[in-house]
């Protein structure tokens, strides 16, 4: 950061019972008032180069001797920079650089301390060093920027708009070109003499500046079409990290709670802020794809419900998230109520793979069919993994994970272990559900779509009703059955030992288990989801009479009795 030093003498201002004095033989004539402090000064050092004060000051006797009391509560920058330009009056030294260069040259132009009033005078040598100084470097021109704007806003054009101009600027320079110190804190980036300059190497910078500000930078940057919309992107996703909180951090939870309870205007006020971020950042998203991650997106969707933000804004989040669901991981996805930070949105959930689901009703060409295809994969693993997370949950309703669970289609799961998992859990964390809601639950696991060791565990699984089990013998019958058919010499191929083991409890559960109601035999008979669920409950007994048969008759044993039957037909025949 440059500097620029003004004045010679020695700073001899001091405070003495809340007023401030200059150490001076002359006694004071000029007392100025500003907000809550009270200045003794002199009339000489200051009138001349203060056309303001020339003019306040003009009806006064210069024969009285009490001393002219001048009000300038409204000074910008308020004591610190009317002490500036007090002391330039003065020839005390003085350094200026960017972070009070702003405030002094506001002060200075109030006081009117130009060239008509004195040559050489603060205006001038301010505006020399801001043109010559300040707008050639980066953070300089990036601090002075932030200055004037908290300070005056868009009213101050004469500073506001060419710090945007040189910082628009740099930005737009080609990093090989880039050789001013800049902010760059990313893990694992470790900057080096002759290192490469990053591409985004200005995002972390610009997120200092207030949110209407740097609008106007990145609106400038995008209207210039010379970078990518990711970079843009990764401005974006850089300014919303500094001044947005996620909910799905501790302390943010905890915050939540507070600020949504709280009635104090600063919580207000702090809600306000961070929605007008958020809601301004969500406008900025250029609209290509892949500009912003679809974990980003998601973050935004969780802060959109911690701020209470706008219906479009939800709505354009959860669309664009859709689009991207295959990026996320499935922490993204769970997104915490705004009354509840400890439950979970699972409407905001299902609207995001609704979006999902939708690009698959367009047409398209082969090669994006394969990847929408893969994409798919990848979001019932994500999906399931979520149901996992969700399941532990003990206030969450069994209508309502079901109608999670339903959000994807039954082609969208090449398998089921992970459905399977997240249902387990469920049953394990719920033990009070009823028959009827667990037989609810469990026919949404596809048997057939279950690896052999997770069908397998499900067998032995005390937690799966009755009619799941025979399901899931019934295919392990299949599946015995289709390998013996396939061995050669017909060799049979023995069934799993779990399933073995699966018939003495079925028949210990069965009487338990018989006496269901006609309506639960309806609904599993009438499911159109699954067709193996159409097995009748009295397929128990000959299922354990099927296994029990197959596993005591030794291959041998079969042999020699078809050869018997064999030599039987032979002697009919003679």
């Amino acid at each position: 950061m440059k500097y620029m030093k003004l004045g010679t003498k020695p700073d001899t201002f001091y405070t003495e019972e809340a007023i401030r004095s200059v150490v001076s033989d002359v006694p004071a004539d000029l007392i100025i008032h500003v907000n809550n402090t009270k200045y003794q000064l002199h009339k000489f050092p200051l009138l001349l180069k203060c056309g303001l004060l020339q003019r306040l000051c003009s009806d006064t006797d210069d024969g009285d001797e009490e001393p002219v009391p001048v009000a300038l509560h409204d000074i910008p920058g308020g004591e610190e920079a009317f002490e500036l330009c007090a002391k330039f009056c003065y020839g005390i030294s003085i350094s200026i650089s960017a972070a009070n260069l702003v405030p002094a040259m506001l002060a200075a132009r109030f006081l009117r301390m130009t060239e008509a009033v004195a040559k050489g005078n603060l205006v001038a040598k301010l505006e020399t060093f801001f043109d010559s100084c300040v707008l050639q470097g980066w953070k300089d021109s990036v601090a002075a920027l932030q200055a004037a704007w908290r300070i005056s806003g868009w009213s101050e054009s004469r500073i506001v708009q060419p710090c945007i101009d040189s910082i628009v600027e740099k930005i737009l320079m080609p990093p090989s070109k880039v050789t001013w110190s800049y902010t760059y804190t990313r893990p694992g980036y470790t900057r080096k003499p002759h290192q490469s300059v990053p591409k985004d190497w200005w995002t972390e910078d610009i997120s200092e500046l207030d949110i209407e500000v740097f609008r106007s930078v990145i609106s400038t940057v995008r209207a210039s079409r010379l970078l990518p919309p990711p970079l843009i992107g990764e401005a974006l996703h850089v300014y919303a990290c500094k001044h947005l909180v996620d909910p799905l951090r501790a302390g943010a939870v905890a915050n939540g709670c507070v600020l949504h309870q709280a009635q104090s205007s600063a919580a207000e006020e702090t809600l306000a802020k961070q929605r007008r971020v958020l809601e301004s950042i969500v406008t900025m998203i250029p609209g290509e794809p892949g500009s912003v991650t679809g974990r980003f997106l998601l973050r935004l969707l969780r802060v959109a419900n911690y701020v209470s933000a706008s219906s479009s804004t939800r709505a354009q989040l959860i669309r664009q998230a859709g689009s991207q669901l295959d990026e996320v991981r499935a922490a993204d996805l769970l997104i915490p109520l705004p009354s509840d930070p400890q439950a979970y949105d699972v409407g905001a959930v299902e609207a995001v793979v609704e979006h999902f689901l939708a690009q698959f009703q367009r047409p398209a060409a082969p090669d994006e069919r394969r990847r929408m295809s893969a994409a798919m994969d990848k979001v019932a693993r994500i999906f399931d993994e979520c149901l996992r997370t969700i399941a532990l949950d003990r206030d969450f309703p069994v209508a309502k994970f079901v109608d999670l669970v339903e959000c994807l289609p039954d082609i969208a799961r090449s398998d089921h272990d992970s459905l399977y998992y997240a249902i387990d859990i469920y049953l394990k964390e719920h033990p009070e559900l009823s028959k009827a809601d667990k037989k609810r639950l469990c026919r949404l696991i596809d048997c057939r779509k279950l690896s052999p060791d997770v069908r397998a565990q499900a067998i032995s699984n005390d937690r799966m009703p009755l009619r799941t089990i025979v399901q899931l013998l019934f295919v392990e019958q299949e599946r015995t059955m289709g390998a013996a058919a396939g061995a050669s010499h017909g060799a049979a191929v023995a069934p799993d030992r779990a399933s073995v083991d699966a018939i003495s409890r079925l028949a210990a559960r069965t009487n338990e288990d018989e006496p269901a109601s006609s309506a639960d035999h309806k609904s599993d008979v009438h499911r159109p989801r699954r067709d193996h669920t159409r097995v009748a409950d009295g397929a128990t007994a000959a299922m354990t009479r099927s296994l029990s048969a197959s596993t005591k008759t030794p291959v041998a044993g079969r042999k020699e009795r078809t050869t018997e039957e064999r030599g039987s037909r032979m002697r009919n025949k003679e």
